[in-house]
């Protein structure tokens, strides 16, 4: 590190943020000049920035980012057959409000329609891509759950609200462990997959990342879903018991969680740095929405404190006093323990950086006296 530290949880988003601006122009974000969720969920992170700090140099570079790819008529590629295509359509509704452009707006329509002819299981949930047949992985609840919502909200589509809650409904049915109070990574309705459980069709393991986007998804619903919505307090008690249940799974020495999280005490298990940047997001988050038993707030809170901490420990450098977060593991399909803890690390992976923006963006409202 050549320069000096940054102080607050807001200076880390800011550094993560500027250390990837100055490495990528916004079009050649990796895999460049494509619609990818691995773009999307860092730039949804500097939007949480944007927000927080309100410097536009931010926001700017997002629509660089989507008109490199969406022309003036709202055209552009995506793939057709996945969840994860929808993921970095949650960029188009601020760049709609703001610049008044429809062609944000025709391009949230292309992909709300893509979710009209995904294939689905017999209690309509989404497979997750076509090559999928009859899975539901935890992972689409946030590619398609969050713009779901936002869509419902910015276009009146209401019905959107009642399609994302019964999502999240199947995968609790079918994907959570009541004992650990953890979900499976995926479910194959179908039980044909080797990884199938052949009585319950569950992946065997709890994947970090996979837990992480659970969460994210349960925290941004809850800013999506109004008030007086029906679904919204069976949610809030949901995200309530996923918190205090990944708490229980915390690294005690590190603070952060492990790539298989309930098993830690495995030789060849790791410490996995994605995961663990969105388990603060969705603890701190649920620490200010004022959902948690007045005995869990204060041990929610420091164990995002401990996570927030433990993460900013591992942070590296490279010789251009640029930021680095390494250990994030690489996209991951649902397998046994071995499919997990052998899938290799990379840094600086787009999904991993943003979501160590948004855990530090969130973490902010934890360190008060520092703003």
């Amino acid at each position: 590190m050549i320069g000096s530290l940054p102080q607050t949880p807001l200076e880390w988003a800011q550094k993560a943020c500027d250390s990837l601006m100055d490495t990528y122009q916004a079009g050649e974000l990796p895999p460049a000049h494509r619609w990818h969720y691995h773009q999307g969920v860092f730039l949804c992170g500097m939007e949480l920035l944007w927000e927080a700090v309100q410097e536009d140099r931010y926001i700017e570079y997002i629509q660089q980012y989507v008109d490199d790819l969406v022309d003036e008529y709202g055209n552009f590629y995506f793939a057709r057959d996945e969840l994860d295509a929808v993921q970095a359509g949650l960029l188009l509704f601020t760049l709609h409000e703001r610049t008044g452009k429809l062609k944000y707006r025709e391009a949230a329509a292309k992909l709300r329609n893509l979710l009209r002819t995904l294939n689905r299981t017999s209690e309509g949930g989404y497979w997750h891509k076509d090559k999928y047949a009859n899975q539901m992985w935890l992972d689409g609840l946030y590619m398609a759950g969050v713009f779901s919502l936002k869509y419902a909200n910015a276009y009146g589509e209401e019905d959107l609200r009642a399609a994302v809650l019964h999502q999240e409904r199947l995968m609790r049915k079918y994907m959570k462990d009541e004992a650990t109070g953890l979900l499976y990574h995926a479910w194959d309705e179908s039980r044909r997959m080797p990884w199938a459980n052949p009585q319950t069709g569950c992946s065997p393991e709890f994947w970090s990342r996979s837990l992480g986007w659970y969460g994210l998804a349960l925290s941004q619903f809850m800013d999506e879903l109004p008030e007086k919505d029906p679904g919204r307090a069976e949610l809030a008690a949901e995200l309530s018991g996923f918190v205090q249940a990944l708490i229980r799974y915390q690294d005690p020495k590190s603070g952060l969680w492990y790539q298989v999280v309930d098993k830690g005490a495995e030789p060849d298990n790791w410490l996995e740095t994605s995961g663990s940047c969105l388990f603060v997001y969705t603890i701190a988050k649920a620490v200010k929405l004022g959902i948690l038993p007045g005995e869990v707030e204060a041990a929610a809170a420091a164990a995002a404190r401990k996570g927030y901490e433990g993460l900013i420990q591992v942070l590296e450098w490279d010789e251009q006093d640029r930021l680095i977060l390494p250990d994030i593991c690489i996209g991951t399909s649902a397998g046994d323990y071995r499919n997990y803890v052998t899938r290799p690390k990379v840094s600086n992976d787009l999904h991993g950086v943003g979501a160590l923006v948004m855990a530090c963006v969130e973490m902010q409202a934890l360190y008060p006296a520092q703003v």
